[in-house]
């Protein structure tokens, strides 16, 4: 009984078993043929890949040749060592050193005096006569008011007299030549001035005017000019003006003495004059 079963089941199983081999071959071969490609076709596809432009690839640069480097210099030759002085010997230490040459000063050369030191020394040579004349004098009345004689008065009178004029006229020399002096340089002054001044506008006249000006013992102005007497051209006289400013310093007398009247100055222009 059991082998009439085991029969009648293994039939099913043997069917069913050669169904599903033959499915599985059936998708086997489906899958390897569902796309048929003609052989003419897959040669033109071949074809016309191998006919694109192939791309451009740039040929590498060469690589340049390393220069050869220059042979290093060669090393300074060592100086050769020189040799060692020889030792003096005994004798030559022992003479005497020779005497050394005189050597001969230059001669002095004195500078030469200013002319200011001159009269400077003038002056002062001028002052000792002076005092020794009044010294000689001093004594000679003492003398005659020792003397036990009755002085005579004529002659004292005299004597003063003559001393009076001396001094009279020395005073008068003296005077004069530091008025010719101040004239002098009160002229280079006045024409300093009046190679600055714009003539051209004093006009075709004469026209005449002065200032008063206060100067320092440098030739420099202390304070501004001052005008006295115009013109009567405002713009002759501020030409004027402005030529005393730019003419400083002015030129003034060596002689400290004159310096007085250069301290306070009137000065009187004639700018159209030659002159």
């Amino acid at each position: 009984m059991l082998r009439r079963r085991e029969n009648s089941l293994a039939w099913p199983a043997g069917v069913l078993a050669v169904l599903v081999h033959a499915l599985f071959f059936a998708v086997m071969v489906f899958s390897f043929s569902w796309k048929h490609i003609s052989p003419g076709q897959e040669v033109a596809q071949v074809e016309l890949w191998d006919t694109l432009p192939q791309p451009h690839v740039p040929k590498p640069e060469p690589k340049p040749e390393p220069k050869p480097e220059p042979p290093p210099p060669p090393p300074p030759p060592k100086p050769e060592p020189k040799p060692e002085p020889p030792e003096p010997k005994a004798e030559i230490q022992l003479k005497a050193k020779p005497p050394a040459p005189e050597v001969k000063k230059p001669p002095k050369v004195e500078p030469k005096k200013p002319e200011v030191d001159l009269k400077a020394k003038e002056e002062e040579k001028k002052r000792e006569d002076e005092k020794k004349r009044k010294e000689a004098l001093r004594k000679l009345q003492e003398d005659l008011l020792k003397d036990d004689k009755p002085v005579d008065r004529e002659a004292d009178k005299a004597v003063a007299d003559a001393k009076a004029a001396a001094d009279a006229k020395r005073a008068a020399q003296a005077q004069a030549a530091l008025s010719g002096v101040s004239n002098e340089y009160e002229g280079k002054i006045i024409a300093k001035i009046r190679s600055y001044v714009n003539k051209q506008l004093c006009g075709p006249g004469k026209p005449t005017l002065s200032f008063n000006v206060h100067l320092m013992p440098t030739g420099e102005l202390s304070g501004d000019p001052k005008l006295v007497k115009s013109s009567g051209i405002p713009a002759c006289d501020q030409a004027v003006e402005r030529a005393i400013l730019q003419a400083q310093p002015l030129p003034l007398p060596p002689q400290p003495e004159l310096f007085a009247h250069f301290r306070d100055l009137t000065l009187k222009f004639r700018p159209n004059d030659d002159q």
